[in-house]
């Protein structure tokens, strides 16, 4: 990990009318790791990663991206700094090929027509940077691929413009045991690249297969960010359904009656 992560929260609120989403949250992301944020249904996960997409922008706190505080109000912003975010859907055209999909609203041009073997070869040495060795043909078309086939096009996809960051939701919902390794191993080899990765998921046995360190929300709060290697399937199953596991997590302040919790160590305070 890089002594500066990639990407910071500090203090991040958002609200919808008199609804409190999210609540002073902490959160860091390195260059090479992959950070699992887990949470319940409503915690707010979605919510957390479209602030980072510019998809909603913050109300209150900082984000900082490479040490530097920026602004991030519309999804533009947050691609240029070198976010990719891959979503549930994968947004793939199933009546386009890999390549078209891949170069899909950014499609390079020789002259007026599209220069076709410029954008073929950029997207078989992305593949294959990626390791991919499961796809046949890039003029393959979406519609007949595997749904592990069609999340490893999508990360493809999101990480052929230079991306710095890959946010994954769910990218391993929908599949079986063999496509769900497959894809495991793309976001760990995402890491090993150089990469940050945000893997948002619900499947224990996911996280602790892949993830560096493991960030719990709990009602728009970060209740804890500690290595994986530093805590139990129990332990992240009470953060997310309880905000608190013995010493970790959310726990009242005896002065007012409220609950706080330190996010970075997921230490009492």
């Amino acid at each position: 990990m890089t002594a500066t992560p990639v990407l910071a929260l500090r203090g991040v609120s958002k609200r919808f009318g008199a609804v409190q989403v999210l609540t002073d949250v902490e959160l860091e992301v390195h260059a090479g790791e992959v950070v699992a944020l887990v949470g319940d249904n409503g915690a707010g996960k979605s919510t957390l990663v479209k602030t980072i997409a510019g998809v909603h922008p913050i109300d209150e706190g900082v984000i900082e991206w490479e040490g530097r505080a920026v602004r991030i109000e519309k999804p533009h912003d947050s691609q240029n700094l070198g976010v990719a975010t891959v979503y549930q859907d994968l947004a793939l055209c199933d009546n386009l090929d890999i390549v078209q999909n891949m170069f899909l609203g950014r499609e390079k041009r020789s002259g007026i027509v599209l220069d076709e073997p410029t954008m073929e070869q950029m997207a078989a040495e992305t593949l294959a940077g990626l390791s991919v060795r499961t796809v046949k043909s890039l003029r393959q078309h979406v519609a007949s691929l595997s749904g592990g086939q069609r999340q490893t096009v999508a990360i493809a996809k999101a990480v052929l413009w230079n991306s710095r960051l890959v946010i994954l939701d769910e990218p391993t919902a929908a599949l079986g045991v063999a496509q769900t390794a497959q894809v495991l191993e793309l976001v760990r080899r995402l890491a090993d690249n150089g990469l940050a990765v945000v893997l948002i998921s619900h499947n224990m046995n996911d996280v602790f297969a892949v993830s560096d360190r493991i960030a719990a929300l709990y009602l728009g709060q970060m209740v804890a960010q500690v290595k994986t290697s530093d805590i139990t399937h129990s332990q992240v199953v009470e953060l997310i359904t309880a905000g608190r596991s013995g010493n970790l997590g959310l726990s009242t302040d005896p002065g007012n009656g409220t609950e706080s919790a330190d996010a970075t160590s997921g230490a009492l305070r």
